[in-house]
């Protein structure tokens, strides 16, 4: 699945007002923030089959305006992002993110 192309076609955002309060306070991340990481480049995504009973659930690693390196938990919801969770990558996705992209 390409996912760079299921973004690029997709219709925005849906946020749940829960995972926004919780990626904010928990994360200090912002929706803005979030979104900023599916528009800026470089973007990679991976499955997350452990997270993903009920619906497919993907992580996508990118980085915001300001550089900040982050990992979305997300799913789509009909034609809109679902953010579930938007967090600092921790310190193996900050080294897999250098090697892709040094």
């Amino acid at each position: 699945m390409n996912w760079l192309e299921i973004i690029a076609q997709s219709d925005g955002f849906d946020w749940n007002k829960g995972n926004v309060g919780k990626n904010a306070v928990a994360h200090q991340v912002s929706c803005e923030e979030a979104e900023q990481v599916f528009i800026n480049r470089p973007l990679f995504f991976a499955a997350d089959p452990t997270h993903s009973a009920t619906e497919l659930r993907i992580k996508a690693f990118g980085k915001t305006d300001e550089d900040r390196l982050l990992t979305i938990s997300f799913t789509m919801r009909g034609s809109k992002i679902r953010v579930i969770s938007a967090r600092d990558m921790n310190h193996k996705e900050r080294k897999i993110h250098e090697t892709r992209h040094p």
